[in-house]
């Protein structure tokens, strides 16, 4: 018997029981008919629970013979139960179909509540017995729990009503936790409707020191890229930084994903190098409208073709005024309904060509862009708490479960 826990820490009136003391095999074999169309069940890992893994016509499964799931069987993935594949069916696969490589049982339901074990499915210790416990070759991925070993797993089990006791204990408990996200949730996005309504505030009310123009009228270009590759360059670890659509990101610029060009063709794509202040926007995919400034210090870069530069004229836009504008509803809602819904979705440089925003004298242009930085910086300092408190609730959802199996709940 393998087990992470030892019986005699356990309270007195609780047992460690092997499975075979509380589980029977069942098998419900049947033959499939090449005309029918079957759904065929998976098990997640690390208790997730079954699901239908995908829908096919006999004619296309190899195995005729499979075997039928009910609801309350629990079943588990001979090969992924080192993963914590392990399951109790619900209504959800009732009357589908596994192969010989998920096998089912029956709860005694006198001895073991299947909330209990369910809980169990979820916890790290049933992964770690079936580790030890399966069979294979040296690489892990060979590992297979066949059901003689199934049966040598263990759970700590009360007596039943302290069992259901301790199930009605972790959904409460579980309860609170996820009250306590949805009210974390629900403070983001407050905060992000107050952006949402104050950059719309600025951009839309009519001022009388503003003037409506066309951005091609206060920009000095506004262009885009080139893929190297059609003409015959390759991606090198060293040189020009070339920009794609995963470096920018809302309002920030992405460096975690770096690609380099030759200096050649950094040189005769001279019409899309990047200088500090630029503002850069997506053009292309599910990607469009995100927009940054690109930052100092960064060297000598270039863009591809999902990316477009655009450079303000610094005597009447701000660069930030316009990264803000640009991030605005209102001119995200104008740049996608201006995209061509093509294999992969893209916006012009004519469409931002023509984009119309309203020019304020720049000391009201940094007034906002103070303004919006501050709000933001708020709403970045409210992720990061969300952050660290959504770790905090994730790891004390396990640390309940560990203290429910050590009698301690």
């Amino acid at each position: 018997m393998i087990s992470t826990f030892e019986s005699n820490i356990l309270p007195k009136t609780w047992k460690l029981c092997r499975f075979d003391e509380f589980l029977k095999r069942i098998e419900r074999k049947f033959i499939l008919d090449d005309t029918n169309t079957y759904k065929c069940v998976g098990v997640r890992w690390y208790g997730k629970g079954a699901f239908v893994r995908e829908e096919l016509l006999g004619i296309n499964i190899t195995r005729k013979q499979q075997w039928i799931v009910r609801s309350g069987d629990v079943l588990y993935n001979k090969l992924f139960a080192w993963k914590g594949a392990f399951s109790i069916a619900d209504s959800t696969v009732d009357n589908c179909i596994v192969s010989d490589k998920f096998p089912t049982y029956r709860i005694d339901t006198d001895i073991a509540d299947p909330g209990f074990l369910s809980y169990f499915f979820l916890t790290s210790q049933i992964a770690e017995q079936a580790l030890a416990l399966s069979k294979g070759g040296a690489a892990i991925s060979k590992l297979t729990l066949n059901p003689p070993q199934f049966w040598d797993l263990t759970i700590p089990l009360p007596p039943l009503e302290e069992q259901r006791r301790i199930v009605a204990r972790i959904e409460e408990v579980a309860a609170k936790i996820e009250e306590a996200r949805g009210l974390r949730r629900e403070a983001m996005e407050e905060v992000k409707s107050i952006l949402f309504v104050t950059s719309k505030h600025f951009f839309t009310t009519d001022n009388s020191n503003s003037k409506m123009a066309q951005l091609q009228e206060v920009t000095h270009r506004i262009t885009k890229g080139e893929s190297p590759e059609w003409q015959g360059f390759t991606y090198q670890e060293a040189g020009p930084l070339f920009v794609r659509s995963e470096n920018v990101l809302w309002g920030n610029f992405d460096l975690s994903k770096r690609t380099y060009i030759p200096v050649e063709f950094h040189q005769k794509l001279n019409r899309s190098q990047l200088r500090s202040g630029d503002v850069l926007i997506n053009l292309v995919g599910a990607s469009i409208g995100r927009a940054c400034v690109f930052p100092s210090n960064i060297g000598e870069a270039n863009i591809n073709q999902a990316v477009a530069v655009i450079s303000p004229d610094s005597e009447k836009l701000n660069s930030r005024y316009l990264l803000h504008f640009l991030l605005s509803a209102v001119a995200q809602e104008i740049l996608h309904s201006g995209k061509v819904e093509t294999a992969r979705p893209n916006i012009s440089l004519s469409n931002l060509r023509n984009l119309t925003l309203p020019i304020l004298p720049l000391s009201e242009q940094q007034y906002i862009v103070s303004y919006l930085d501050n709000l933001q910086s708020k709403l970045d300092a409210l992720k990061h708490v969300q952050a660290e408190t959504s770790a905090e609730l994730n790891a004390l959802f396990p640390s309940i479960l560990d203290k429910a199996f050590k009698g301690e709940l």
